[in-house]
This record gives C-alpha cells, sequence and structure tokens, in this order.
C-alpha cells in the first residue's frame, strides 16, 4: 500500500487505533487493503477494489446500489474506510444525501452548493463537544481564550477527527491543519447520529461550521504546551466580527 508509516499513538487517531492498526500490520505483512479491511469487520459496508466502479458511475450511486465502497491502495482511502466502519450511520447519511443530491441535479461540471458542503463534511470535518466558555471562544475565534485561559476546561471537551482528508493530512503535522468543526452539544451520548440527523440541505446551505487549527488543541501536539505556540496570526487568525452558529452549543 502505498502510505507512510502512520504512528497510531497520536491522539487524533485513537477513535480508529483498534481497527486501523491491525489493517496496516496486516498490508505491511503482504494481505491487499481491501482485503484486510473486509477481514476487520463483518460489519457493512464492504470495500471493494477501485476497478470494480463501472465506468462512467458516480461512486456515491454505486456505493448506494451496492453497499460496497471502491478503495485504492493508498492513506487517503485507508482513512476513508475506517470512518466508514468506525461512523456508519453518519457516513450513510452522507452519502444518501449525495445520492438524492445527484439524482435531482445530475452530475455536471459543479458539483453544486450542497455537494460541495457535503464534500466538505466527508473530506475535513470533525465535531466538538465542549464547555460553553471553550465554544464561545472558539466562535468568537478569541484564541487566548479557547487555548490559554480556559486551557483546563480542555478536560471536559472532546474533540473527534472524521474527515479522511484530515486524517491523512495529519500524516505530516503542521500548525495550519485546520477542521471544519461542527458543535455537539454536550448531553449527546452519540454524537456521530445526532450529527446525522442534523445533516439537511438546509443545514448546510446555513454552513454551520466553525475553524479550528487542531494542533492548536491542548495534548495533541507537544509544540502547543508553548503558549508563544499560539501568537501565529498567519494560523490564529481573528474573526472580522463575530461570528455565529446555529446549531445547539452545549
Amino acid at each position: 500500500m502505498d502510505v507512510p508509516a502512520i504512528d497510531w499513538s497520536a491522539p487524533w487517531l485513537a477513535p480508529y487505533r483498534a481497527i486501523g492498526e491491525p489493517v496496516t500490520q496486516a498490508v505491511a505483512a503482504g494481505v491487499p487493503l481491501v482485503e484486510a479491511l473486509n477481514r476487520s469487520t463483518d460489519l457493512p459496508p464492504r470495500f471493494v477494489d477501485q476497478s470494480a466502479l463501472p465506468a462512467g458511475e458516480p461512486y456515491e450511486a454505486f456505493i448506494a446500489r451496492t453497499g460496497s465502497v471502491p478503495t485504492r491502495d493508498n492513506a487517503h482511502d485507508l482513512f476513508n474506510a475506517l470512518v466508514w466502519q468506525r461512523h456508519q450511520p453518519l457516513k450513510a447519511r452522507l452519502n444518501a444525501l449525495q445520492v438524492e443530491q445527484i439524482e435531482r441535479v445530475g452530475v455536471g461540471a459543479a458539483r453544486g452548493a450542497v455537494r460541495d458542503a457535503l464534500t466538505l463534511f466527508d473530506e475535513n470535518a470533525a465535531w466538538l463537544q465542549a464547555p460553553t466558555p471553550l465554544i464561545d471562544a472558539l466562535r468568537q475565534r478569541d484564541w487566548k481564550a479557547l487555548f490559554i485561559t480556559h486551557r483546563t476546561r480542555w478536560r471536559d471537551a472532546r474533540v473527534l477527527l472524521c474527515g479522511h482528508a484530515l486524517l491523512e493530512k495529519l500524516l505530516q503535522p503542521r500548525k495550519a491543519i485546520t477542521a471544519h468543526v461542527w458543535v455537539v452539544p454536550l448531553a449527546v451520548a452519540d454524537p456521530a447520529g445526532w450529527l446525522a440527523e442534523q445533516l439537511t440541505p438546509e443545514s448546510l446551505a446555513l454552513k454551520p461550521w466553525l475553524h479550528l487549527p487542531v494542533l492548536g488543541v491542548p495534548g495533541w501536539w507537544s509544540l502547543n504546551d508553548d503558549a508563544g505556540f499560539y501568537d501565529d496570526a498567519v494560523v490564529f487568525r481573528r474573526a472580522p466580527c463575530a461570528l455565529k452558529n446555529d446549531l445547539p452549543t452545549a
């Protein structure tokens, strides 16, 4: 498989380690990625080689029709598969909405606003459950309050990355890597299921996400132990005005 070594001890990979580490060990021993993924669970979906996707059939439509996910031998598709395995209802909802939009407007040179938003979620989303002071600071891009003043409050927060391109980027950590974060109420026990219910063309049109440089999360990167880490105005940019988010907060 064309994938660099993966440090499964990275905090952002914790939700996927139990599945992903055995898969990559099997691949390192010579097992094809698709076979290793299918061995790892009996639950849907199944994974098939990219060559199984017929010419001219949209990727999302094929998944809906067959219950199988075309998969290439690379890190991008590995992480896509792991998110499918870990958060199947959420990925299935994204797929259903994509197919709905394809059936409604067809496949053209441009995806359209809803499909663009769905693709953005699929590739780069995360969710955050956190105390109100952290959510408010993130909305306002008040990085000092978010990461320094209220730093101890992160013990009561949970960040989970579900965008597979985002997970791939973090194979080579850089301060500027930023997630599109959806706020989930603290009381929600099943954030992925809650988000699946929230995802509609109407909610997506509101662009209800916030921007979080994920390596600023306390405990995620040793470099952010130094308060000066957050002085980089290119990454930790101030908001020009107050930001709004129409989803519940906590």
